[in-house]
């Protein structure tokens, strides 16, 4: 079985380290323990959180004890962006998204066994300092040179409106998480994401002047497309882990429609299929790139990871009935609900013509072509053809009394939305 840190490697998960040799000596000689911090600055992790949850389960299930500290103190402050003070939010606020992304990260960790998980909250040490003991016994430790040289920080001092004391402190409160968990637990490790690799090194070197003692940092590379351009990006926004911010069933579409330059490559960093596994999917997509058999798994294995292994069966489901592979009667309210939320829609009501609803769906361009369409055999509601431009939307269309599926085609879809 291959070294856990070749296993990562291979996966594309490691970027920047402090001593790769050195870690793997350590991690050889026993179980180490290693640490993710996460902080709460919205309601939900998102994508690039879950890179960082599955770089901490490789490693447990190496045999290493992983802690997922989520930061209750540091979400108070904010980590400096390239652009543009953050605003702080209330303290209640981020409370609450504390526990809503504690919930989440459970998720991902086994807390029984040999080497359980811990899941910490930095505000029960940073809560307790006072400005006097922060200031002699963390600030002491650093230097105004190295933390000015941090590309964020200079980027920011360039900048018009330049950083608050506020967030330029913010390095050495993560900081010094690396070195409260270094002292409580013995942690050696912080993994993060490339954009953190000043805020880790933070941690290292405080830790090497407090204490006089080595420890290490990784981080895993962004992850872009194939072309170049961000990678989770959607018409809503990021690509969220939590169900009420983005539906399981809009989750799982994202991830179905990875384009075959990208999928070999998401399938080795978001999910768990071994080598052999993937090779034979590669070869699919070469060999019948159609079927789009890597992509199934992709959205299969990364929707179960975070929804569960139901909220897959309904994803295929809905997506099989909407497509006219299944039957849309048979999907319950919540089912369909999700399924129609991310389709083009229009405002209609019972009596309005459907060649009207066809094109203020924007499925197609006008009424003119709509009856173009329906003349060539070419437009459905609720997967049966349409035959008669002047027919109307009736109550019998209406699914759980308020949703119509409109398709063109094979693969064009949109919703009407009877409220009344």
């Amino acid at each position: 079985m291959a070294h856990v840190l070749d296993e990562l490697a291979w996966r594309g998960l490691i970027s920047q380290h402090t001593d790769l040799d050195a870690l793997r000596a350590a991690m050889d000689a026993g179980p180490i323990t290693y640490y993710c911090g996460f902080d709460p600055t919205a309601p939900s992790l998102h994508h690039g959180h879950l890179v960082q949850l599955l770089v901490l389960r490789h490693l447990q299930r190496a045999g290493h004890r992983p802690i997922a500290l989520v930061g209750g103190a540091t979400g108070l402050i904010g980590d400096p962006r390239m652009s543009g003070e953050r605003v702080l939010n209330t303290k209640e606020t981020v409370a609450q998204w504390v526990e809503r992304l504690r919930e989440q990260v459970s998720r991902f960790l086994d807390f029984e066994g040999d080497d359980p998980a811990l899941l910490v909250n930095n505000l029960d040490w940073t809560g307790e300092l006072t400005a006097i003991d922060f200031l002699r016994e963390v600030g002491k430790h650093y230097r105004l040179g190295t933390m000015l040289a941090k590309e964020t920080v200079a980027r920011r001092l360039a900048s018009e409106e330049g950083i608050s004391f506020t967030e330029f402190s913010y390095q050495i409160l993560q900081g010094y998480d690396f070195l409260e968990l270094f002292r409580r637990y013995g942690c050696v490790l912080q993994t993060g994401g490339n954009d953190q690799w000043g805020n880790l090194l933070s941690g290292v070197e405080l830790v090497r002047k407090a204490e006089q003692q080595t420890v290490h940092a990784m981080t895993t590379p962004l992850i872009t497309k194939s072309d170049g351009t961000k990678f989770g990006k959607t018409e809503g926004g990021a690509v969220w882990l939590a169900p009420d911010m983005m539906t399981p069933y809009a989750f799982y579409q994202f991830w179905l429609n990875t384009d075959d330059a990208d999928v070999v490559r998401f399938l080795k960093i978001f999910t768990f299929r071994s080598r052999e596994e993937i090779a034979e999917l590669e070869a699919a997509v070469q060999e019948r790139p159609a079927a789009r058999e890597a992509q199934r798994v992709l959205a299969e294995d990364v929707t179960t990871l975070v929804h569960g292994p139901e909220a897959v069966t309904s994803a295929v489901e809905a997506s099989r009935a909407l497509f006219g592979r299944g039957a849309l009667e048979q999907l319950d309210t919540e089912t369909l609900s999700a399924a129609v939320a991310e389709l083009p829609r229009a405002e209609g009501r019972l009596g309005d013509p459907l060649v009207d609803l066809f094109a203020a769906s924007g499925i197609v361009g006008s009424k003119g072509e709509a009856r173009r369409a329906v003349a060539d055999g070419g437009l459905y509601v609720n997967n049966v053809r349409v035959s008669d431009a002047e027919e109307q939307l009736a109550s019998g269309h209406l699914m759980h009394g308020r949703w119509t599926l409109l398709r063109r085609g094979k693969r064009t879809l949109a919703v009407v939305d009877v409220k009344d």
